[in-house]
C-alpha cells in the first residue's frame, strides 16, 4: 500500500526535526491526537515502524530515516517547482546544505557564496565547514564539496576543479632549517600533516621524468583542521604539502614559499558531491555549474 497524501509526510518531517508529536502538533497547527493518527496511518500505509515511540521523546527509525530524507527533497522540489510556475523568471528559492573543507571554504568559497546569493536572493545557505569527510546519503546534506580520490560509487560527482599539492615553507622556517633539495631530505624535516579522506595524510608522492617516489614524513604537529595546518605553516612550524587552490594566496604574498619545484606532485581534484543523481533541485545544479566557473577562471588567470 502506498502513502495516499503527501501532506502527510509533513507530521513525518516535523516530528524528526522537533523529536516530539505534540510541538510537531503545534507547528502544523493540528491537534496532538491528529498528529499521531497520521503518523499510525503512513505506517500502516509502508508497513514499517517510523518511530520508536516512549514517553520522553519520538526517535526515528532507520525506516524512517530513509523516508524522511526523501520528504525533505521531496517538499523541497515542489517549493522549488511552485516558485517555478509562479514566477516569470523561475526564480531560485529554498535552503542549499552545502559541506565543504575548512580551508577551501576560507580562501575561495566565502566570497563566491555570498555572489551567488546577491544574485538568488529566495535562496539560504546552510553551510558546513570542516575536514572530516560527511556522508552524503545520511547527512543533510544536498552538496558536499570534497578532495581526492572518490571511494564511495554510490555518490553522483562532478569535478569542477583539478589543482596539484605544493609543497611550502615559510621564510623563517627555511631560515632556520633550509629548503630540503629531494624528498628524502623531508625525514630530516619537520612536517606538517592533516587528515584527508578522514585519514592523516603522512605518505607524501612526488615525481621526476616518469618516477615516482614516496616519503613518509613526520613531525610535532598534526591536525584534523587544514586551515590550522596551513597557518602553522605560515607561522614557521614546519613543512607543508596543500593544493595550491587553498595556499595561493600566500604564494602570493611570499608567507610560504614553493619547495621543491623541479618534482611533480598528483593532481588533487576537486568534486561536488550529490546524495542522488535522479533529483537534483535547480538551485544545486547552478551552485555548482557557478562554482566550476569561478574554478575555470581562477585557473585561467593563474590564481591557482
Amino acid at each position: 500500500m502506498k502513502i495516499e497524501n503527501i501532506a502527510d509526510l509533513q507530521v513525518l518531517v516535523q516530528t524528526a526535526s522537533y523529536g516530539s508529536l505534540t510541538a510537531a502538533a503545534a507547528t502544523l497547527g493540528i491537534t496532538p491526537a491528529a498528529a499521531s493518527a497520521t503518523l499510525k496511518r503512513l505506517e500502516n500505509q509502508l508497513g514499517v515502524r517510523l518511530f520508536e515511540r516512549s514517553t520522553r521523546a519520538m526517535r526515528i527509525t532507520s525506516q524512517g530515516q530513509i523516508l524522511l530524507d526523501y520528504a525533505k527533497r521531496a517538499f523541497d522540489l515542489l517549493e522549488e517547482g511552485e516558485a517555478s510556475v509562479s514566477s516569470d523568471r523561475a526564480a531560485l528559492v529554498g535552503i542549499l546544505r552545502v559541506a565543504a573543507p575548512s580551508d577551501l571554504a576560507r580562501n575561495s568559497l566565502l566570497p563566491w557564496f555570498s555572489e551567488f546569493l546577491e544574485l538568488h536572493p529566495g535562496v539560504q545557505l546552510a553551510l558546513s565547514v570542516g575536514d572530516k569527510v560527511m556522508d552524503v546519503m545520511r547527512d543533510e546534506v544536498d552538496l558536499a564539496l570534497r578532495y581526492g580520490t572518490l571511494a564511495d560509487s554510490r555518490l553522483v560527482a562532478r569535478t569542477i576543479a583539478v589543482s596539484r599539492p605544493i609543497l611550502c615553507a615559510s621564510p623563517a622556517y627555511l631560515q632556520r632549517h633550509g629548503a630540503p633539495q629531494t624528498p628524502q631530505d623531508l625525514l630530516q624535516h619537520n612536517c606538517i600533516t592533516f587528515e584527508r579522506a578522514g585519514k592523516r595524510h603522512r605518505l607524501w608522492r612526488f615525481a621526476q621524468n616518469g618516477v615516482w617516489t614516496e616519503v613518509r614524513v613526520n613531525g610535532d604537529r598534526y591536525v584534523d583542521d587544514a586551515s590550522l595546518a596551513r597557518e602553522w605553516a605560515v607561522a614557521g612550524a614546519g613543512i607543508l604539502l596543500k593544493s595550491m587552490i587553498d595556499i595561493r594566496q600566500e604564494l602570493a604574498a611570499g608567507t610560504l614559499l614553493p619547495l621543491l619545484t623541479e618534482w611533480d606532485t598528483e593532481p588533487y581534484p576537486l568534486h561536488a558531491l550529490l546524495p542522488s543523481g535522479r533529483f537534483v533541485p535547480g538551485r544545486v545544479r547552478a551552485l555548482i555549474d557557478f562554482l566550476a566557473e569561478k574554478f575555470e577562471t581562477a585557473a585561467l588567470t593563474q590564481t591557482f
